[in-house]
């Protein structure tokens, strides 16, 4: 494993009770990458998470963190990682700041480190005028800040979030958002699951979409849209065709009233606009719509039954 490698998986195995929730996968993580790790409910991508960060026993395979196996050198691996986990798992009856400086005293960091680490952290999400209030009377969105301060509170060069935006508000979604690229950007790996396709469109430069424990594909998130992207060209029409040109029977197409849908790559609209010009048909409006990833992604795991 190269010294930019941030994770490396190896035909990883993880069974439950006989079931197989992760089926011999193996990928690596570049130090400083921004990964998506998409999947429906059950593919495996907790699964994952938790042998990596050794919550979980796997059966199979080998994981190392920046050369360290997750096994083997499980304090030294986990040092690396801050993980966020979906589900919320505080001492409900801490205060906000205690669970942060507790948070820090696992990883052997000072007490007076974490409580000006801590006060740093409460400011950025908003928490610090509730660094008195116990967990239990937090709001969920404001459960969702803290549990993504804690995972940061050791500083970790990898950050894994299992569902970071998962019940919160539109406006904390984006908020969280830019902070991510911003921590992205100043050289944190990070490790996302996510339901919100739209999500790891915005913020990952490669994903991996995985389903029922086997990774479908794994590529740069705009070389994946580029290879498995369809588009519709709409066409409207000032009249309804009463008979198609022999120069536009060429396309997929089909007739939608008085509008021509063309199933062709985007790049063939000018080709297209100049046949019908030809026939002196009149052009009233042009729309060109290209798949989401959300889109490629329903698509792979409908194939995949």
């Amino acid at each position: 494993m190269g010294n930019d490698t941030a994770i490396s998986i190896k035909n990883l195995v993880k069974n439950y009770n006989g079931t197989e929730a992760v089926n011999n996968i193996s990928f690596d993580i570049k130090q400083g990458e921004f990964f998506g790790f998409l999947g429906p409910n059950g593919a495996g991508k907790t699964s994952t998470i938790n042998s990596i960060t050794g919550i979980a026993n796997f059966n199979s395979g080998k994981i190392e963190v920046f050369g360290n196996d997750v096994v083997k050198d499980y304090r030294k691996a986990r040092s690396y990682i801050g993980l966020a986990p979906q589900e919320f798992d505080f001492d409900p009856f801490l205060a906000v700041f205690e669970t942060l400086v507790y948070q820090g005293g696992y990883y052997g960091i000072p007490k007076k480190v974490c409580a000006k680490r801590a006060s740093a952290l409460m400011k950025i999400f908003g928490l610090y005028e509730k660094r008195k209030s116990s967990i239990k009377s937090l709001s969920g969105g404001l459960k969702r800040r803290l549990i993504i301060a804690r995972a940061l509170i050791h500083k970790p060069k990898i950050l894994i979030l299992d569902e970071p935006t998962a019940g919160v508000d539109v406006e904390l979604r984006h908020y969280l958002w830019d902070f991510l690229r911003k921590l992205n950007k100043d050289g944190t790996t990070i490790f996302l699951t996510t339901h919100y396709i739209e999500e790891a469109e915005k913020l990952c430069g490669r994903v991996c979409i995985l389903h029922k424990g086997k990774i479908l594909e794994i590529d740069d998130k705009r070389k994946l849209m580029k290879r498995f992207a369809k588009s519709q060209i709409t066409i409207g029409l000032k009249d309804a065709l009463r008979k198609i040109p022999g120069n536009i029977k060429q396309y997929n197409y089909k007739i939608d009233g008085k509008n021509l849908v063309f199933l062709e790559d985007k790049i063939k609209v000018n080709e297209i606009l100049k046949n019908i010009n030809k026939n002196k048909i009149k052009i009233v409006d042009v729309n060109i719509e290209s798949s989401s990833l959300e889109d490629i992604f329903i698509s792979m795991v409908r194939k995949n039954g």
